[in-house]
């Protein structure tokens, strides 16, 4: 099997863990993966990461245009600019998880940075979380929006929408996009109750010995 056919099947297992598990759900959520040669392999458009099929991935060249299979999807621009602002990004994940999304919906959280440090991990994986205003979705505007952000930031929070993730590799963007989810989870059920955060200093420790 080739290097690229591997990736293929990475992508697809990803899809349907993530699916089985309902961190994403009907043909909501999308997967890349950067290619040695500069292009990418996307998930389709209108498909469900549950029923992927290896052959019919999108694949991209460095200039973003479709060289086979299926065109992808309609928020490949959200990859693209995440891979352009990261050198080092080598997977993105973007899912319309659903304790993630209700926290991009809550008035009144930190634009800067949307979660608490509740957790080491969360820490450790995600570190800070921007908020990117709200634009309909496929609205290329929102590629600059998250642009200004993601040389910054690895992960970002899109109003009313979602979670968008990239890692070093696959599992690196899912371990983290997970832990995303899992402490939203977190965040909501303490929601009206003192919480006991991390301190600066604790943060600032785990920074420095867990760079993102």
């Amino acid at each position: 099997m080739s290097a690229e056919s591997k990736l293929r099947e990475q992508i697809c297992m990803a899809g349907a863990s993530l699916f089985n598990r309902g961190l994403t759900h009907g043909s909501t959520g999308n997967i890349s993966i950067r290619l040695e040669d500069g292009g990418w392999l996307m998930t389709p458009t209108g498909s469900s990461l549950g029923a992927l099929d290896p052959a019919r991935l999108s694949r991209l060249d460095a200039s973003g245009q479709l060289i086979s299979g299926d065109p992808p999807t309609k928020e490949a621009f959200l990859h693209t600019t995440m891979y352009k602002a990261r050198p080092n990004a080598g997977a993105v994940v973007h899912l319309h998880s659903t304790y993630s999304v209700a926290v991009s919906c809550l008035e009144g959280i930190d634009h800067k940075n949307c979660l608490p440090p509740i957790t080491a991990y969360y820490v450790m994986r995600i570190g800070e979380l921007p908020l990117v205003p709200y634009y309909p979705p496929g609205d290329k505007t929102l590629a600059e929006a998250v642009g200004k952000l993601a040389d910054r930031h690895h992960a970002v929070l899109l109003a009313n929408h979602g979670p968008v993730v990239a890692g070093s590799g696959l599992s690196a963007a899912m371990d983290a996009i997970e832990e995303l989810e899992a402490t939203a989870r977190l965040f909501l059920l303490l929601h009206g109750h003192p919480i006991r955060t991390l301190t600066a200093e604790q943060v600032a420790e785990l920074k420095k010995r867990f760079p993102n």
